[in-house]
């Protein structure tokens, strides 16, 4: 059964003061960050390309999803022992129960990128650059699944665009955060878009790279002590899974919960026309 309109707009107002409370953290973003400006200046070359190797990797994905593309095919896995078999059988659903699907496959992927970064936390040097694709398929592959729970198909290109997108906010500071979420929140509409700035834009994926490299620069500093290395290895693969997980869940509620508002609206207007 569909939301009431009054519980919708309840529910759009959460997802409005976790984008409200995004805007807080960049103190200690800033903070945490100032280590690495040593750490940059030791790191060996071929790793400083291997991050450049990113956006590559990133632009190959919105033009075809290669090899990090998932399947709506995959909706019995998401919903299991309910007959949901399409993307539209899942726009039927609550909420409620696009967030446990949600829910469960982000508790399996930080599982998943756990182990990962303790395997690639242990080999040092040699194996954090085997760490880093890694990690963007496992960020990639989990926000595409979040997609699917909630009702759209990664295979389409505005959505990978939108994917992309979510990757490139989570990793901003607080100036490229502004200007992306505006993106995302005219993602879809028919309406004209505000300017989009183009300097914050820039800015923020400076720092979609910068994050990578200071996830690498952890590993490293700790990579001389081979239980650290594990440790801290699975601790920071486990919290970027995480924090892209969360912001995936919560931009693409929001968008069936605006979706759903507007169904009402246009509902609300064709008996009187």
């Amino acid at each position: 059964m569909i939301e009431p309109k009054e519980q919708l707009i309840n529910e759009l107002k959460k997802c409005e003061e976790w984008e409200k409370d995004q805007g807080d953290l960049w103190f200690w973003e800033k903070l945490g960050r100032l280590p690495f400006k040593l750490i940059d200046r030791f790191t060996p070359e071929f790793i400083q390309k291997k991050v450049g190797v990113i956006l590559d990797e990133l632009g190959t994905y919105i033009q075809s999803g290669g090899r990090y593309l998932s399947s709506a095919a995959a909706l019995k896995n998401y919903y299991p022992g309910q007959n949901i078999h399409t993307l539209k059988d899942v726009e039927a659903l609550p909420i409620v129960k696009m967030d446990e699907a949600a829910e469960k496959l982000t508790s399996n992927r930080k599982r998943t990128a756990a182990l990962q970064g303790a395997g690639t936390g242990v080999g040092g040097i040699f194996t954090l650059t085997i760490d880093i694709p890694l990690l963007l398929g496992i960020q990639l592959k989990t926000l595409q699944d979040i997609a699917i729970c909630y009702g759209f198909d990664p295979a389409d290109k505005n959505e990978r665009m939108f994917i992309v997108k979510i990757l490139q906010f989570v990793s901003s500071d607080i100036v490229g955060k502004k200007a992306i979420l505006q993106q995302l929140t005219m993602f879809g509409s028919k309406e004209e878009g505000p300017k989009r700035e183009v300097v914050s834009e820039l800015q923020g994926w400076r720092e979609v790279v910068f994050s990578y490299r200071d996830q690498i620069g952890w590993k490293k500093l700790f990579q001389m002590i081979p239980i650290a290395g594990l440790l801290f290895g699975a601790f920071i693969n486990r919290s970027a899974v995480n924090d892209i997980a969360e912001a995936g869940i919560m931009l693409y509620r929001k968008r069936v919960i605006v979706n759903r508002l507007h169904q009402d609206m246009i509902a609300d207007i064709k008996p009187e026309s």
